[in-house]
């Protein structure tokens, strides 16, 4: 009995104070013949639901950069979810001089997730990430073009259940020459998008689940990430990651969920 209840306050302390604020480097490599060879070894950092609150502070923020500009990035990719609540965050002024400092050789590019609509907060978000240099993708996309000529295509999607999203002008630039990324905050977007020129689509949301069980996997996840939860997926010709997020949102527990950033490589296959 007894073992059982230190257990279960052990349990209790990790999800609580020591998971949520861990941070895994998770290393991916995207092989395609469609990459031009001039992008081949190119390196896309992504993270996600950051959901700054007074559960998840500025201060590990900072330290999420910090790990971010060590890793030397060509492309950073930030896939939603800024604030958790941005109508009841006090210290919106000090986020756009923390994510100032993240370094990308050929960009930095953002898109809507469903918090960043929610609590009034969707032209708070526009201008915290123009104040960070992030290019705010919101059913459009950008060429990346390298000095030879060569290029990619990225695109963002605006959030599937607080924005209005429109997969045919998002993707308008794509074509099945053109090496084509998505970002799109709910991974289930996937359904929709392996019907377009899409070779890698980005998502996060899901956190995990944010909480799972040994064998049995996430008790909850969030609507439009139900169907992909975490990790990579071949759908088709298109792949699709699901980064699990770095905040929580609801409640502030991860429990054999941790917090991930994810690097990818980009290889001439």
């Amino acid at each position: 009995m007894a073992g059982a209840l230190i257990a279960s306050i052990g349990g209790y302390f990790y999800a609580r104070y020591i998971e949520p604020k861990l941070i895994q480097t998770k290393t991916v490599e995207i092989t395609s013949s469609k990459l031009p060879s001039a992008f081949a070894g190119t390196k896309i950092v992504q993270f996600s639901d950051t959901h700054l609150s007074g559960d998840y502070p500025i201060s590990q923020l900072v330290k999420i950069v910090n790990k971010i500009n060590q890793l030397s990035p060509d492309l950073i990719f930030f896939t939603g979810d800024l604030v958790d609540k941005p109508n009841q965050f006090g210290y919106l002024h000090q986020i756009a001089p923390v994510l100032m400092n993240l370094k990308a050789t050929l960009g930095k590019f953002a898109i809507y997730g469903n918090h960043d609509h929610g609590g009034y907060g969707t032209a708070v978000y526009e201008t915290i990430m123009k104040d960070s240099d992030f290019k705010l993708l919101k059913n459009n996309g950008e060429r990346i073009s390298l000095l030879d000529g060569a290029s990619m295509f990225v695109a963002g999607l605006d959030d599937m259940m607080l924005g209005r999203p429109d997969f045919g002008e998002t993707l308008r630039g794509a074509d099945s020459t053109l090496y084509t990324i998505l970002l799109a905050h709910e991974p289930d977007a996937a359904l929709e998008a392996k019907k377009y020129a899409v070779d890698l689509q980005l998502s996060g949301h899901s956190h995990g689940g944010q909480v799972q069980l040994p064998l049995y996997g996430p008790l909850i996840t969030p609507p439009f990430a139900s169907i992909y939860t975490e990790g990579l997926y071949d759908l088709d010709s298109m792949k699709l990651y699901v980064n699990r997020g770095l905040g929580t949102t609801r409640l502030p527990y991860r429990f054999f969920s941790v917090p991930e950033i994810t690097v990818f490589t980009l290889i001439k296959g």
